[in-house]
Order: C-alpha cells, then structure tokens, then sequence
C-alpha cells in the first residue's frame, strides 16, 4: 500500500499558517529522507500518524515529529555514551 496522491502544494496551504497536520512528503522533507522511508516510520508505528478521509491519506503531527526528533537524539547520545570508545 503506498502513500495516496496529494493535491498540488499551491491548492493546499493557506499563506500565513503553518499547518498542524504534516504530508509525508513534508515530513520527508523536513527530515531530509525519501517519502518511502517516512511511509515505512509510520507503518512501523515509530512515528505516529493520522489516517484522515476515506482514502486513507496519512497526516503526522508536527508536535509528534518533534517528539520523534527529541527520542531519536536521546538515543543517539544513550549510544555515544555507551560506546566503548567514549572516555568515562
């Protein structure tokens, strides 16, 4: 199942607001990765998402990337940490 076709960018911002409710391909974009990888995320239930409208287009919460971004950098630094080459 692949993510479903979104209306052009142009047709789906409003100027001024930032919107709550993420695509995947802003969420690519934000985290520098391809679509298929952020589809993956959300399958896997590591970044949770939204299935809005009876198409099934998938939303991510911008404060839920946030949260994803903060986790992924706790671990980074749990595994810095515990490496075996980190001087104590």
């Amino acid at each position: 199942m692949s993510p479903t076709v979104e209306e052009p960018e142009d047709r789906r911002r409003t100027p001024g607001i930032e919107p709550r409710l993420l695509t995947l391909e802003d969420v690519a974009t934000y985290l520098n990765v391809r679509v298929a990888q952020v589809y993956a995320l959300v399958r896997s239930g590591d970044l949770p998402a939204l299935k809005i409208g009876g198409r099934g287009v998938w939303r991510v919460d911008r404060t839920q990337l946030d949260a994803y971004i903060d986790k992924l950098h706790e671990d980074a630094e749990a595994r810095a940490k515990a490496h075996r080459l980190n001087p104590r």
